[in-house]
């Protein structure tokens, strides 16, 4: 058993028995998977023991059409199956959203221009009815600057950090015991651009997440081509920019998301614009990254009009998916144990138009993909010894779905 093992949660740590036979089957080539018979479930994949057999899952999406704001569904975690959508907050494109720790308090982005008469985009806040999932609204605020589309809850539950898109900032909001937000502690500007004319000419963060430790801030922007690093004072809810305060991907890459592998020594942002994942090492104790490796998300044939959108890594560490939209797929790659660097082990397609956000479920068991154009979730059961994934059930049907996010029934 390797040094890696002991990074893991007790409960992946018989995955790594298999880890030498499945990296074989990756290495004879990429795997573009056609299932006639259904993946066993395995027990081996389960990070979180569920106390009952469904999850709530809730969808933020866009309202330029035909929805009204934020949709619950159940999740049986037996058969993948999903419920119907119901309605369970009405809001002004929520198109991304976030939990509390504790699962007591839903937050979602206003991703627009201008929100109440006010410039700027909001953050709203709602309470979470834990035996029925619904949603209470509480309050919002300004993030000070356009188009928020992510956010995130730091781990000590007291601070969302969110990015705006247009304009390129990062903000910190504090939200009390209630769930109340507070008005920002915390604003940086970003500054720059980067060789791509059209999409490229000023600043565009496109998210921001927290080190595993809470002490560092990283924000992908992807219109100066830069993941930047910030110092997180958790207790002021403060961001100062740390030394180095920027990593580099590729010229014209265009940064959109990324997430910290369990074991908090690497990072995987994937690259919009470029269609690709760049693989960083980091160094926890100053929040620093060091480039190891960037892979295309596309099949070597594919040549027409795409780009990424999200990023996800399987609860055992051993898997990491990205979607692609225009190609319409989810790629899979595996990934080395001792380096971190990935495998590409092929694709499976969505099921339907424009994948912009997908989630794993806390098992480990099935993967959701939300199709914005086609207006459809679909579920996939993984694999937990491939990483390959396998369509379950039937695709349930909301309007403009975009980020998609997970809680525990009481």
């Amino acid at each position: 058993m390797s040094m890696f093992s002991s990074l893991l949660p007790p409960s992946m740590i018989g995955l790594l028995v298999v880890q030498q036979s499945f990296l074989a089957v990756a290495l004879a080539g990429n795997v573009n998977r056609s299932i006639s018979e259904p993946f066993p479930r395995s027990e081996q994949t389960t990070s979180a023991t569920p106390s009952s057999n469904f999850l709530y899952v809730y969808i933020g999406t866009y309202t330029n059409g035909d929805s009204k704001g934020i949709y619950r569904m159940k999740l049986n975690l037996t058969s993948g199956a999903l419920s119907s959508p119901k309605l369970v907050a009405e809001s002004v494109n929520p198109s991304f959203l976030a939990v509390d720790p504790k699962e007591q308090f839903l937050f979602a982005v206003n991703e627009v221009g201008q929100y109440m008469n006010i410039e700027g985009g909001a953050v709203s806040a709602f309470s979470i009815d834990s035996k029925t999932g619904n949603l209470t609204f509480l309050n919002h605020q300004t993030t000070q600057g356009a188009d928020p589309c992510h956010l995130v809850v730091d781990a000590a539950g007291k601070h969302i950090l969110v990015a705006n898109y247009s304009g390129g900032s990062v903000a910190v909001l504090p939200f009390n015991n209630h769930g109340q937000l507070g008005a920002a502690t915390s604003f940086v500007q970003h500054i720059g651009s980067s060789v791509n004319s059209a999409r490229q000419s000023e600043p565009h963060a496109h998210s921001i997440n927290l080190s595993p430790d809470n002490r560092y801030a990283l924000a992908a922007d992807l219109g100066t081509d830069e993941i930047l690093i910030y110092q997180f004072d958790s207790q002021r809810g403060q961001l100062t920019p740390s030394d180095p305060a920027a990593a580099p991907v590729t010229a014209g890459a265009g940064p959109r998301h990324f997430a910290f592998h369990p074991n908090g020594q690497r990072v995987y942002a994937i690259n919009e614009l470029a269609s690709s994942i760049t693989v960083f090492r980091y160094y926890e104790d100053r929040g620093a990254l060091e480039t190891l490796q960037e892979i295309s998300t596309l099949p070597k044939t594919f040549d027409g009009s795409t780009s990424t959108a999200e990023i996800q890594i399987h609860p055992s560490g051993n898997f990491v998916y990205g979607s692609n939209r225009g190609h319409d797929s989810i790629a899979i790659f595996s990934v080395n144990p001792q380096t971190g660097t990935l495998l590409a082990r092929g694709h499976v397609s969505t099921g339907g138009q424009t994948p912009r956000n997908f989630t794993i479920d806390p098992t480990g068991r099935y993967l959701l993909a939300a199709n914005q154009s086609t207006n459809d979730i679909f579920v996939f059961a993984i694999d937990p010894l491939s990483g390959d994934l396998e369509s379950v059930g039937k695709p349930v049907t909301v309007p403009s779905p975009v980020c998609i996010r997970f809680i525990h029934p009481e």
